[in-house]
C-alpha cells in the first residue's frame, strides 16, 4: 500500500507545547509584579533574569515583550525594560472614562436582558469567592475587573466592552498595588456586594451615585497609595 501523502500524512510530525516556555516565564513575571516582589520602575534586565530563571535571554525578551504588550513593563529606547509606573494624569482619566461607560451600564439595568444581569450577579460571586478563599492578588485583581467590564455589559454593546477591557488593561497594575499595599481587598469586594444590592432593588439613580463615589475614591486611593 502506498504511503499516505495527504494533508494528514504531512503533518504527522507537528507538535503542539500548549504550555511554552515563554509562558512559563511570563507568568512568573506577572506573579511577581502582583505579589510586589518587583515594585514599578524595577528594571527587568535580562541577563539577571535569564539567570535567575534558568533560560535563556531570547526567551526572556519574548515573555518581556509580551509584559510590555499588557501594559505590566514599559520599553524605553536606550534604558530596556521595566516595571510599569502608573501615569497620575492617566488614572485620572481612565477613572473619568470608566465612570462614563460603567455608569452607562448601570442605567440600563432596568432594561438589560436577564443574561446581561446574570453575568454581573456571576462576576460578584467569582469575585467575592476569591476574596473569601485568600486568592493571589493577581487573581484578584482579575476577578475585581472583571466584575467592572460586566457593569459596561450592560449596555448590550460589543464596543463598549471593548473599551473597558482596554482601559482595565492599563488600570490593572495601579489597582493591583493598591489593594497589595491597603490589604483593601475585602472592603472591595463589600462595596461591589452594595452596589449590585442597589441595583436588585431597583434603585438605579442609588446605584448610580454610589458607583460614582466607588470610582472617585478608587482615584484618589491609587494616587495617594502609589504616591502620586
Amino acid at each position: 500500500m502506498a504511503a499516505m501523502t495527504g494533508p494528514v500524512g504531512r503533518f504527522d510530525s507537528l507538535r503542539l507545547d500548549l504550555s511554552s516556555t515563554v509562558d512559563r516565564v511570563a507568568d512568573e513575571l506577572r506573579r511577581a509584579v502582583f505579589d510586589g516582589e518587583l515594585e514599578s520602575g524595577t528594571p527587568l534586565r535580562e541577563v539577571a533574569l535569564a539567570s535567575s530563571l534558568g533560560v535563556s535571554r531570547p526567551t526572556v525578551r519574548e515573555a518581556l515583550t509580551v509584559l510590555v504588550a499588557e501594559g505590566l513593563a514599559t520599553r524605553e529606547p536606550n534604558r530596556g525594560v521595566s516595571v510599569t509606573s502608573p501615569d497620575p494624569d492617566s488614572v485620572r482619566d481612565i477613572c473619568r472614562a470608566r465612570l462614563v461607560l460603567e455608569g452607562s451600564g448601570v442605567r440600563r439595568w432596568p432594561d438589560a436582558g436577564d443574561r446581561l444581569r446574570d453575568d454581573v450577579r456571576t462576576s460578584l460571586v467569582h469575585y467575592t469567592r476569591a476574596v473569601h478563599a485568600g486568592a493571589s492578588y493577581q487573581e484578584l485583581n482579575e476577578r475585581h475587573l472583571a466584575f467592572h467590564v460586566s457593569l459596561v455589559g450592560l449596555t448590550d454593546s460589543p464596543r463598549l466592552v471593548a473599551m473597558a477591557e482596554s482601559l482595565m488593561v492599563e488600570l490593572k497594575l495601579a489597582l493591583a498595588q493598591v489593594d497589595r499595599i491597603r490589604r483593601n481587598a475585602h472592603d472591595q469586594a463589600d462595596s461591589h456586594t452594595a452596589l449590585v444590592m442597589l441595583l436588585e432593588r431597583g434603585d438605579v439613580d442609588g446605584a448610580s451615585v454610589f458607583l460614582a463615589r466607588h470610582l472617585a475614591d478608587a482615584e484618589t486611593s491609587i494616587l495617594e497609595a502609589l504616591g502620586l
